[in-house]
């Protein structure tokens, strides 16, 4: 039995800065970090050349005969996208995340992550980490045709707190080397909210890059603003300016607004003024926008007044960790 597991992340600044085609004009920069919700995969091997599926996510269980041709139909199509590059041979897959698709957590790209881990280890493919990156972009986006950047998936495949530069086809994944006191402090201070599922029909990408193409100077300053803050707040976190980082995580998220109208709603507004008015120092939603989590930076003496202030508007509040490590496998023996 193969067991894997690829972590979620949250998105300080910068995203948007990764989505094609702003990379290759500009140059994209995310701060990022990984957290302790999971994309979890294990695989079984059977000798019949048949592929069982079970995704408790989508709760949907399905049986591929070895010369199925695996199309893309809207059911399971990471997992189909994965078998068709890596190679098919008998196995069972299990799979299931800590967060809904469409939180904002980059959880369907931690999937493929932990997918590619669990057919690296099958197959035996000496894959690094990047090159698992790039083929979990590769996968989702090129061949899924799935809108969104590259952050995610070398978020999930390398884990820990990450400052990425994108330039062109180039990924730099720069690894930042934060102290535990102040990754605690962090822990202390912050809140996850869950304000419903992002809405696919909301198409936020698409108007995000649609607006970036057509030279809109709203969306131009909110793309650049971000990443000068990503070089801000590493900045903050590096020399333990922590209020200066929440305050930031604000400012981040009033330029994120500026890429498209989408990216905020009505209840997503009054959460975030709900927060600031109980104390909460600044805060943002953690993917494209249009619904997922929202993470807030409280001190510390506030923070139970903005986590009962959120529950009363109807979100939904926890807790969580920073994790270092990214996509991991091992193996059992039954």
């Amino acid at each position: 039995m193969i067991r894997a597991k690829a972590p979620l992340r949250v998105s300080f600044a910068g995203g948007g800065t990764d989505v094609p085609p702003f990379p290759a004009v500009e140059g994209g920069l995310v701060l990022s970090a990984t957290i302790n919700r999971y994309a979890y995969g294990a695989l079984r091997p059977r000798t019949d050349n048949q592929i069982g599926v079970e995704s408790v996510d989508f709760g949907m269980s399905v049986n591929y005969e070895h010369d199925d041709d695996l199309a893309f139909d809207g059911k399971l199509d990471l997992v189909k996208a994965a078998i068709r590059k890596l190679g098919r041979g008998g196995y069972d897959l299990f799979l299931h995340s800590n967060a809904p698709p469409g939180s904002g957590l980059g959880s369907s790209s931690a999937v493929m992550v932990t997918l590619i881990g669990l057919l690296r280890e099958f197959h035996r493919e000496p894959l690094t980490d990047y090159e698992v990156a790039h083929l979990a972009y590769q996968l989702e986006r090129e061949d899924l045709g799935i809108k969104g950047g590259l952050q995610d998936q070398y978020a999930a495949a390398f884990g820990g707190f990450n400052f990425i530069e994108f330039e062109g086809d180039r990924v730099i994944v720069n690894p930042l080397r934060i102290s535990a006191d102040v990754m605690h402090e962090l822990e202390h201070n912050m809140l996850l909210c869950y304000t419903g599922k992002t809405r696919s029909g909301d198409h936020i990408i698409e108007d995000q890059t649609k607006r970036y193409e057509g030279g809109e100077e709203r969306a131009l300053e909110g793309l650049r603003s971000g990443k000068a803050l990503a070089v801000e707040m590493k900045n903050a976190l590096l020399n333990r300016r922590l209020n200066e980082f929440g305050d930031l995580l604000g400012t981040a998220w009033e330029e994120k607004k500026k890429m498209s109208p989408r990216i905020a709603n009505d209840f997503i507004n009054e959460l975030y003024e709900t927060a600031r008015d109980h104390g909460a120092l600044g805060g943002k939603v953690t993917g494209a926008g249009g619904g997922g989590y929202m993470l807030f930076y409280c001190p510390f003496q506030r923070k139970h007044h903005v986590a009962n202030a959120l529950i009363a508007l109807g979100g939904e509040v926890t807790e969580f960790e920073f994790t270092p490590e990214g996509l991991t496998t091992w193996s059992i023996h039954e």
